[in-house]
């Protein structure tokens, strides 16, 4: 059974950084498209990045362009660097996976795996 585990969620200040990671188990070969989503309560679950089984493509949202970076670090881990951290981005964030290497749109119906979520908070 596929479970994903996020990690490294917490509270920080506006322009402060933090890193979540994603632990993927058990990994498939070759390895699946991966993404970060995020959901602030009352607001529907948005996209924030994908990363290919590959690693080689990257696809980031208009909010989070320029500030976050998703990568594949190990075969069963994905980080998601967030810099520069807004109040806005408040959220709960979710892995996700699809079934296949590549990806497509960043949208909640293409992934079938699903973490539990890990809270990040930023205060103004």
């Amino acid at each position: 059974q596929v479970r994903l585990v996020e990690s490294g969620g917490g509270s920080v200040q506006t322009g402060g950084s933090l890193r979540l990671s994603c632990s993927v188990s058990p990994y498939t070969y070759p390895l699946n498209c991966l993404a970060w989503f995020r959901q602030a309560p009352g607001k529907e679950r948005e996209g924030v990045a994908y990363i290919d089984g590959a690693g080689s493509i990257t696809y980031y949202a208009d909010s989070v362009k320029g500030r976050f970076t998703i990568s594949r670090v190990t075969e069963h881990t994905v980080t998601l660097q967030m810099n520069s951290l807004k109040p806005e981005d408040t959220a709960m964030y979710y892995c996700a996976r699809r079934g296949v290497p590549h990806c497509n749109a960043l949208e909640p119906a293409d992934f079938y795996y699903w973490g539990q979520g890990t809270q990040v908070t930023v205060s103004s």
